[in-house]
């Protein structure tokens, strides 16, 4: 099985990618730093790694070239939060808006676009979205708005491509540096570590789930 998986140096994407590779997945996996990239993956079996990020169309391409054969899964992890302290709409810069809506909605899109030729029988996309794509929140309108557009992106794919299997998930709350870099000076050691959102996300790549939003601890709790 041959798979994508963007942000993964570092919290959910890694979680991920060593909980796939542990059920036989070869990866192609990317991060914008490359040193934490080899530090976190250079070394794992069956994992190609390709410093780059994702608002980058060389690096898009890259990341599909390097996939051995057809393609079985996509996993749009990487993402930005924007600028911090999280501001109002009323006072969000334009430009740092459009650089997330860049990273967190185009870019998903536009690797979607290059591995749909190439997807298997049955491919999974897995969009990862927030439940600020849902509900809102103060002061979180620029990155909930993109994980909004995210999810509903997922959701037209999936009616345009009935034989893939395209899902929104939302991981849930993390001890990860995003989740601190919107939290400043805040005590995260209270949130589950990402590992407990993979259970959920295997259910969704390795189930027979249709297509559609889900939470991934909802998931890991049936699956438990």
């Amino acid at each position: 099985m041959q798979g994508i998986v963007t942000g993964a140096s570092r919290g959910l994407g890694l979680a991920l990618t060593r909980a796939l590779v542990e059920r036989g997945w070869n990866l192609v996996v990317d991060a914008r730093d490359d040193d934490a990239l080899t530090r976190a993956v250079g070394d794992v079996d069956g994992v190609i790694a390709i410093a780059g990020d994702v608002a980058d169309p060389d690096h898009r391409r890259r990341l599909v070239e390097a996939a051995d054969g057809s393609i079985d899964l996509l996993v749009n992890n990487a993402s930005v939060l924007g600028p911090t302290p999280l501001p109002l709409l009323r006072d969000y810069d334009l430009d740092a808006l459009r650089q997330v809506y860049e990273v967190n909605v185009l870019a998903p899109l536009a690797l979607a676009q290059l591995a749909l030729p190439r997807f298997a029988p049955g491919a999974r996309i897995l969009n990862l979205s927030s439940d600020a794509a849902v509900e809102a929140y103060e002061t979180w309108g620029g990155y909930g708005s993109s994980k909004a557009a995210l999810a509903h992106l997922t959701a037209i794919l999936a009616a345009e491509n009935p034989g893939l299997r395209a899902y929104a998930v939302d991981p849930g709350d993390m001890r990860t540096r995003m989740q601190q870099d919107a939290f400043p000076g805040e005590d995260i050691s209270d949130r589950p570590v990402p590992e407990e959102s993979v259970p959920g996300l295997l259910a969704l790549i390795e189930g027979d789930l249709p297509s559609g939003t889900y939470r991934a601890r909802e998931l890991a709790a049936v699956v438990a």
